[in-house]
């Protein structure tokens, strides 16, 4: 795709030295090398183009060079590669680069043959940031060039003003096979995806409104977990302010964005701060959104076996997400592809309590309609995006899991192979309606908590 409005021609340079790539992870994902994929980390410079608002439309207010960094993860053989290239926008709520969207998609990623770029869009991933979820130990933010100078010396941001135009880019050069030092040469490049999650979400709601008729560069566009609003276009020097993101007027999806934009919302992006509900809008032929009932803004996929680092006073949430984005990444091909829409999924059900707004909930204390998942459809466990308790922000992200009392559950199910076969009856509902795909099946039956409905034997 040629773009219309193109940003800077970049240079890759690969980036070597030191322990390797500096992206934050709890989760190692599949191993690449035994799927024949390479991991490669790069250097990406040009100049970018900062831009402001202007009665609706944008004005270009400077340029700035920049040398920020991408993280490159492909099949080493073109006849592996299925032509799609997902380019995920680093997140740096916790002041450094981390890719939760890599972490939850890597199994459909690896298996379905796409290549995966990671781009340090903004200014705290090279820069270093504070952070805004709670998690600032109080030390002053640390530049990658300063922590690890013989790998990224040459690194500098010139500010999140300029981050919308440095995705566009790099998404430009990754589709243009005759770039010097291609990260993707040899790969047979058909169609690039633009994903993110949280305050990269947040960004990518403002790239796919402003810039993503400007750039002409991504063919479809993956945001999940956003909020009301938008990432302000930014300023020079400096990271962008996250908290206009929370407030003032909600804004959609545009009606003039050409591409397919697919939606995924947890329950604590739907309410919370982030309130997402206010800005709820139709499915139509180019706009999808699924908002999935049980789960939470991150959870156990996101920090597995470090769980009790982050010092929440209850287990984090252990909805099924993961498996529902798998699905949404297949489904925004395949619309792609052919043109077959995504299915539409109900939205959970919101109802007024006249001091707010709540999800109603079922007879257990699950939230009501939604993407349906095994584990809220045939429970063991109360999931939830929503934490009422004054725990740290970190905590109210990562949401709640609270065990159903041994008796209730001895009364839900006649004993483990009622809750067996019910609980499959549940993963090959979710596979036929299209929210989880086959290939999930068996870690999704793997999922199941037979263990608590044996525990709850003695209560029958």
């Amino acid at each position: 795709m040629t773009a219309t409005s193109a940003p800077t021609q970049i240079t890759f340079t690969e980036l070597t030295g030191g322990d390797g790539h500096n992206i934050l992870s709890a989760n190692p994902g599949p191993d690449l090398s035994a799927a024949g994929y390479t991991e490669t980390e790069y250097s990406a410079s040009g100049l970018a183009r900062r831009f402001a608002a202007d009665d609706g439309d944008l004005r270009e207010v400077d340029t700035a060079e920049f040398a920020t960094r991408v993280l490159v993860r492909r099949p080493e053989d073109d006849a592996d590669f299925n032509g799609h290239v997902v380019v995920e926008w680093f997140n740096v709520s916790s002041g450094t680069d981390s890719a939760p969207e890599y972490t939850y998609l890597a199994p459909e990623i690896i298996r379905s043959g796409y290549a995966w770029v990671g781009v340090s869009a903004q200014y705290a991933g090279v820069e270093g940031g504070a952070g805004s979820v709670g998690m600032d130990d109080g030390s002053a933010p640390q530049r990658l060039a300063d922590k690890h100078p013989e790998r990224y010396a040459a690194l500098h941001h010139p500010g999140d003003g300029y981050s919308y135009d440095i995705f566009g880019a790099i998404g430009a050069a990754l589709a243009d096979a005759d770039v010097e030092g291609h990260p993707l040469t040899g790969l047979s490049v058909r169609r690039l995806l633009a994903a993110g999650e949280s305050q990269s979400a947040m960004a990518l709601t403002t790239y796919t409104n402003h810039f993503a008729r400007r750039h002409n560069v991504f063919h479809g566009i993956l945001i999940h977990s956003r909020s009301l609003g938008t990432l302000p276009l930014g300023d020079a020097g400096g990271p962008v302010d996250i908290t206009e993101a929370y407030r003032g007027v909600p804004v959609p999806i545009s009606a003039d964005v050409e591409v397919p934009v697919f939606v995924v919302q947890t329950e604590t992006d739907v309410l919370t701060n982030f309130q997402y509900v206010q800005a709820r809008q139709p499915d139509s032929t180019l706009f999808r959104a699924w908002e999935v009932a049980g789960t939470s803004h991150a959870d156990i996929a996101q920090i597995g076996e470090y769980e009790s680092m982050l010092g929440c006073p209850a287990p984090v949430n252990r909805g099924q997400q993961r498996f529902v984005l798998r699905a949404a990444l297949h489904h925004l091909r395949e619309w792609l592809r052919d043109e077959t829409e995504p299915p539409v999924a109900t939205p959970l059900l919101v109802v007024d309590s006249g001091d707010g707004m709540r999800f109603e909930l079922d007879t257990i204390g699950n939230a009501r309609d939604g993407v349906r998942t095994p584990c809220v459809d045939v429970p063991t466990q109360i999931l939830s995006g929503v934490v009422t308790a004054d725990v740290p922000r970190i905590c109210v992200l990562f949401g709640v899991t609270t065990p159903l009392p041994p008796t209730v559950i001895a009364g839900l199910y006649t004993g483990d192979t009622d809750y067996v076969q019910r609980y499959a009856d549940a993963v090959d509902a979710a596979i036929e309606a299209g929210f989880v795909l086959s290939a999930d099946r068996d870690e999704l039956l793997a999922d199941a908590r037979t263990d608590l409905v044996v525990d709850a034997e003695a209560f029958r």
